[in-house]
């Protein structure tokens, strides 16, 4: 499959999981019977929309520069989402069974792919961007960004730390 860096659509949606092997082979079908790639990240686990396109803008350049660290641009992606090599770590990253909360992104972006994707989950618009208390110390914790840290750079730049930790991973490759 040949695809153009930087051409896909994130959207926001929520699903229930009951068999992930299967989903996933539902995904995977979906993509290709449209000639694309379905990435799905763990919406609890990423830093906001900012994270989600970062992460697919990275696995992009990573993956068309012939020196990917895995075999499938969705495994780069979920990669640079988590910012590791380790692909039990970037699993943290993607869809889990029961309840999840996704950004899904479409590469290439296709309209059919959302018709087919509905059917399987619900597309929201609400504001995912938010850094609750929770979320932010589970973002620390998935990162190992220190108090220390979040205390130089002021708590609002929690965002902007992970996108540094995930640039890292180009670096450290």
């Amino acid at each position: 499959m040949n695809i153009t860096p930087r051409r896909f659509e994130i959207r926001q949606a929520r699903l229930t999981v009951r068999d992930r092997s299967v989903f996933l082979h539902t995904i995977q079908s979906i993509a290709r019977q449209y000639s694309t790639h379905i990435i799905c990240f763990n919406a609890e686990n990423m830093a906001g929309h900012r994270h989600a396109e970062a992460a697919m803008r990275y696995a992009h350049r990573s993956f068309f520069s012939q020196k990917p660290i895995s075999n499938s641009i969705e495994m780069e992606a979920l990669l640079f989402a988590a910012g590791s090599r380790q692909c039990d770590t970037a699993a943290l990253f993607g869809i889990h069974e029961n309840m999840n909360s996704i950004f899904v992104c479409s590469c290439p972006e296709n309209k059919y792919v959302w018709q087919d994707l509905s059917q399987f989950m619900h597309f929201v618009t609400e504001e995912w961007d938010e850094m609750t208390p929770e979320k932010e110390d589970r973002i620390k914790s998935l990162f190992n960004i220190t108090d220390e840290e979040l205390a130089l750079v002021g708590r609002a730049r929690i965002v902007d730390l992970v996108l540094e930790r995930i640039a890292l991973l180009e670096v450290y490759r």
